[in-house]
């Protein structure tokens, strides 16, 4: 028996909490389950630093990844015998959704941010490289490797494949909605899944919804917009982001001043000189930069010291409302102000901005252009979703944006009993943005 059609002796069954159970019958997914790549999600969490705000968010990118492999199972399994869908193509859209996040590192986007990496590219880069998740790949069929590559990187030329990992109703926002309410213990991301499967239709270029299943997708809409606002953008989940952010700067401006460590940042110093291979990358997770942090608190550098402590014993930033482009000379006061304190202003005054399309229409051309969800009517004509759904209309092309500014509240308080009139001054400014 071939390779790409060898099944396991029985169904394996991991216990999830979203989907009760993921079950895996191909050996080849046993496989790549199996590979040290695939492992090390363990180790990278889903939600980066949310757990700080949401103690329960410690769920990993291990669990999202079988979760996202385990809603295409059950749509392919539902597309079975439908015109428009080639079972030719099951294992393909299996492998593609188990290892869509293959990539990420650790902290993903704040690292990513400094060190001015991408994840989709190191998905490619595992996938392609010489790794066993490579190896299992190929086994399949020569070239196989490079198709699930393809549809990741969303270029296949078979765009139904790609639409079920990446579209704007897909397996993978389906399973982290859930998933991340699950964990966070909110309500906000959940909708009706089992239904918006069984309305579910292949055509030749993507996915649709026939028509009786639009409020439903409603209610998917809804809720990754309050997700997004509730959780992912949280203001306290920012604070400790841009704390992350600011040490992974600190270590790097340290490392090229040529400052001697105590801890030598050796895992991170191939990053520094941009020499960084794909070996180097998959010895980063979670774990390790913990350790990192947890020694650096012991530097003779003191703002490196500072928000090493900070960030592992959750000493956050304040933050109030504040937009930049709006309040300059705010900005420009405040920072002169940290500077006559001997504060930094580069490491302890901190605009971060957060802003989400929860919905959006076809434009052709643009950037990040994206199919819209189609609805398939009785007649069989395609339709819009927001012509039909007023809900969804409401919120269609409509950007939103938040700005807010961070700051160390306790170092002002402290430096309250030295230089009382200038913190009264700065307290001023940001009151005048927002409550502190």
């Amino acid at each position: 028996m071939a390779y790409k059609d060898e099944k396991l002796h029985e169904v394996k069954v991991f216990k999830d909490p979203v989907h009760r159970y993921v079950h895996v019958r191909d050996r080849v997914i046993w496989d790549l389950i199996g590979t040290p790549e695939f492992q090390r999600l363990r180790r990278i969490k889903q939600l980066g630093t949310t757990y700080l705000t949401f103690h329960g968010a410690e769920h990993s990118r291990f669990n999202h990844s079988l979760g996202v492999y385990e809603i295409v199972r059950r749509i392919i399994n539902n597309f079975k015998d439908r015109e428009h869908w080639n079972e030719k193509n099951r294992l393909l859209c299996l492998c593609a959704a188990l290892l869509h996040d293959l990539g990420h590192g650790p902290f993903s986007h704040s690292f990513e941010k400094v060190f001015k990496l991408d994840h989709e590219y190191y998905t490619q880069q595992i996938i392609l490289g010489d790794t066993e998740s490579n190896r299992i790949l190929e086994k399949v069929y020569p070239g196989f490797a490079q198709e699930v590559a393809d549809v990741i990187n969303k270029t296949h030329s078979n765009k139904l494949v790609v639409s079920l990992i990446s579209s704007q109703i897909d397996a993978d926002r389906m399973d982290y909605l859930q998933r991340d309410s699950y964990f966070t213990g909110v309500s906000y991301g959940h909708f009706d899944m089992e239904r918006i499967l069984r309305v579910m239709r292949p055509i030749e270029d993507q996915v649709v919804i026939k028509s009786t299943g639009m409020h439903a997708v409603e209610d998917y809409i809804m809720s990754r917009y309050q997700m997004y606002w509730q959780v992912y953008f949280h203001p306290v989940t920012r604070s400790a982001e841009v704390i992350l952010t600011k040490i992974f700067d600190r270590v790097k401006f340290l490392y090229e001043s040529g400052y001697h460590f105590k801890l030598k940042p050796t895992h991170f110093i191939s990053f520094f000189n941009k020499e960084e291979n794909l070996q180097d990358y998959l010895n980063l997770d979670e774990a390790v930069v913990h350790y990192y942090f947890q020694m650096w608190q012991h530097e003779e550098d003191k703002i490196l010291s500072d928000l090493c402590e900070r960030f592992i014993n959750r000493r956050l930033f304040k933050y109030v409302e504040f937009d930049p482009n709006k309040m300059m000379n705010s900005w420009v006061t405040l920072t002169q102000l940290f500077k006559d304190m001997n504060i930094d202003p580069e490491y302890y005054l901190v605009v971060d901005s957060s802003s989400d399309l929860p919905y959006d229409f076809y434009r052709p051309g643009e950037e990040g252009e994206r199919l819209p969800i189609h609805l398939l009517m009785p007649n069989g004509e395609l339709r819009e979703l927001s012509r039909e759904s007023e809900v969804v209309e409401a919120i269609s092309g409509k950007k939103r944006t938040d700005h807010k500014l961070y700051y160390p509240l306790d170092r002002l308080e402290q430096a309250k009993k030295k230089d009382k009139k200038t913190v009264q001054q700065i307290m001023r400014i940001l009151h005048g943005q927002g409550d502190v």
